[in-house]
């Protein structure tokens, strides 16, 4: 196979570490540096215990390694993304940016993959739009015409941690725009709701489309299709609601659980981005290696 594809990950909260284990088994990527701000944060000290070069001057650190470095995942924030997208642009360095900055390619592997591994700069919108986007899109390929979509996702408060609470604004508007450009609904919503609840519970997703006279047979054949593409790099992604006509409205509901890598099996909307996320890496990782 070759070496494998050397990746740097930039932000050292549970994001990030979760990639950082992600990574360390993939036979496709290898995490050469993991930057953060502070060594003493967990992130820093799990990737101490798997003798991982660390450093703490954020982008700095990536300057200062470039030539090492095939691709960054940028798992800080939208306002920091803002700032890092055109540094890592100038170094020739191509970014999976993991906050809801919208400034490179949307991409929904089981949606839209492809046409994005040519990009240098992709945005993997937001944990909702994950969920939601592939339920919509399929919904779109058997209805064209969509008069209005709105995906309500509900997830444990304690695995939003403070980078998706200061981006809430971002994931709203990223989300509704991702809609948009990748079913051709013109009118999209998206909530986002906290649940507090005691055990914790896990992501669920709901994605509503106001369509009259539908075909219920061939949304249900375009959307177990899709689900099948998304378990392939999402394991804990489930169809808890099959295509449900009711109201001038296709109702389907999905779950997504977390593998449990560093953050737990409830943080079903952190681990679908990060594997979506690894997914695009390991098959730009595969392109690489075919092309050699």
């Amino acid at each position: 196979m070759g070496r494998r594809m050397r990746i740097a990950i930039l932000g050292s909260g549970n994001i990030g570490t979760d990639l950082l284990i992600k990574v360390a088994r993939s036979e496709w990527l290898e995490c050469g540096l993991f930057v953060g701000r502070n060594f003493s944060s967990p992130g820093m000290v799990k990737a101490a215990s798997l003798c991982v070069k660390m450093s703490d001057q954020s982008i700095n650190a990536i300057v200062d390694n470039a030539d090492t470095i095939d691709l960054v995942f940028d798992a800080t924030s939208a306002k920091d993304h803002l700032y890092h997208a055109p540094i890592l642009k100038s170094l020739g360095i191509r970014v999976i940016d993991m906050t809801p900055a919208r400034i490179g390619k949307l991409c929904v592997p089981a949606v839209n993959m492809k046409e994005c591994l040519s990009e240098d700069n992709i945005n993997m919108v937001t944990c909702g739009g994950q969920a939601s986007i592939p339920i919509a899109w399929a919904i779109s390929r058997a209805h064209p015409g969509i008069d209005y979509i709105e995906v309500v996702s509900s997830i444990a408060s304690r695995s939003a941690g403070p980078a998706t609470r200061i981006n809430l604004d971002e994931y709203i508007g990223t989300t509704e725009y991702a809609l948009q450009q990748l079913t051709g609904c013109v009118k999209a919503k998206a909530i986002l709701n906290l649940n507090p609840a005691v055990p914790c519970v896990n992501m669920q997703t709901t994605v509503y489309a106001k369509i009259g006279n539908p075909n219920m047979d061939l949304i249900s054949q375009e959307v177990d299709a899709v689900v099948q593409r998304i378990q392939q790099y999402v394991p804990g992604y489930q169809l808890l609601v099959e295509p449900t006509y009711e109201n001038n409205r296709v109702i389907v509901m999905v779950r997504a659980v977390g593998l449990g890598d560093y953050l737990p099996s409830y943080a079903g909307n952190l681990d679908i981005i990060n594997c979506a996320a690894i997914a695009v890496a390991e098959e730009y990782a595969k392109s690489l290696t075919c092309e050699g």
